[in-house]
């Protein structure tokens, strides 16, 4: 299982329009990817509410999981997404 670890880059946290570019971004990498709070109980990171239900502060830690083919470069481009707090995710890491 590949894994990141990264602290969330937008002040206001995952909330509404960081929640938005973030589920869209993992929506478009193709790759199943779960989400969770540092020592939390992971959820599926392409549902909207359920990226909104983890409350997740800025700068607090998350973790970014999949293992599925491909997790490793789409789990690159979300952690950078997430810990810059970028409007869109990269192209290129």
């Amino acid at each position: 299982m590949a894994e990141r670890r990264v602290n969330v880059g937008w002040a206001e946290g995952l909330h509404a329009r960081p929640a938005s570019i973030f589920v869209r971004a993992t929506t478009a990498s193709g790759v199943p990817v779960t989400i969770a709070k540092a020592g939390g109980d992971p959820v599926n990171a392409a549902s909207m509410l359920a990226v909104l239900g983890l409350g997740a502060q800025g700068g607090e830690e998350i973790v970014l999981a999949s293992d599925a083919d491909g997790a490793e470069a789409a789990l690159d481009r979300l952690a950078k997404l997430v810990a810059e707090g970028l409007d869109e995710l990269p192209e290129t890491v």
